[in-house]
């Protein structure tokens, strides 16, 4: 890795990349720097021989890509307070901002520093997030950097950001709906006689499966689904009673209401 790295907002989502960073070796030799109100609560990075401080101007001085991990609700005085400092010909800003737009960003910075905006979820914490990007005024290779950046946390797809709502809704509600599934299979496993914590591995382990059939060999569901379903087999009675309960239906209205929710 060749550019400094600043993670202003070392809360969970900041020191989560901050972690996966250091465990992929994407930043060796380490040249992460972390900033935090308090601190003394990212020690253990200090100690992994990254800058740990609360001094956020003194971060965007010595780097080069500025993670921006803050709340939403003090970004702008956060940029505020960095905006002099930034340079377009030096610096390259990553946004994970939830619902802070590119032009809103770029308005605030009052300069034209690119910048890209990253989704990621909460997986990122164990390097399996879905990390969807946008950008404006970045180039080529500065993406490519970022999109690096982010692989090691998971994998990554750029998008164009009008579709970051939706994002939101597929990449980080998402694991919410994935979750409910999964507890719902561990509920119907205690019921068909499995104790709570092997019923838990099954279905957890079951899905982890699934998701994997998809991402490594890159088929349809369906084509899946096909495997398993013998005729007038235990597999398609399930599904069709799945079906005739509104299990589909139920999940396309839900993330239909999470959008929904997001753009009003």
């Amino acid at each position: 890795m060749s550019k400094k790295i600043a993670i202003i907002g070392g809360g969970n989502l900041g020191a989560s990349i901050a972690e996966g960073l250091i465990q992929s070796e994407f930043s060796r030799p380490v040249e992460l720097t972390i900033t935090r109100r308090n601190p003394s609560a990212l020690s253990h990075f200090a100690e992994k021989g990254c800058m740990v401080h609360s001094d956020n101007k003194k971060a965007v001085r010595d780097c080069e890509v500025i993670i921006l991990a803050v709340k939403p609700y003090n970004y702008a005085d956060i940029v505020k307070e960095l905006k002099t400092i930034f340079n377009p010909k030096k610096h390259l800003i990553v946004s994970v901002i939830t619902g802070v737009w590119i032009e809103q960003l770029q308005a605030a910075i009052g300069k034209p520093v690119p910048v890209i905006r990253a989704m990621p979820n909460t997986a990122i914490a164990i390097q399996q997030s879905m990390t969807c990007l946008a950008h404006n005024g970045a180039t080529a290779s500065q993406v490519n950097f970022i999109q690096d950046l982010f692989d090691q946390l998971g994998k990554t797809v750029v998008i164009n950001e009008k579709l970051m709502d939706a994002a939101t809704v597929l990449g980080a509600c998402g694991t919410a709906y994935a979750m409910r599934y999964i507890r719902a299979n561990i509920q119907g496993g205690i019921e068909i006689g499995f104790d709570a914590a092997t019923a838990s591995l099954i279905a957890a382990q079951t899905v982890n499966g699934a998701a994997e059939l998809l991402l490594q060999k890159g088929s349809h569901p369906e084509q899946e689904i096909d495997k398993v379903t013998t005729p007038m087999g235990c597999t398609i009675a399930g599904l069709n009673e799945m079906e005739h309960q509104g299990f589909s239906s139920s999940l396309i209205r839900g993330l239909v209401a999470s959008y929904n929710k997001i753009v009003k």
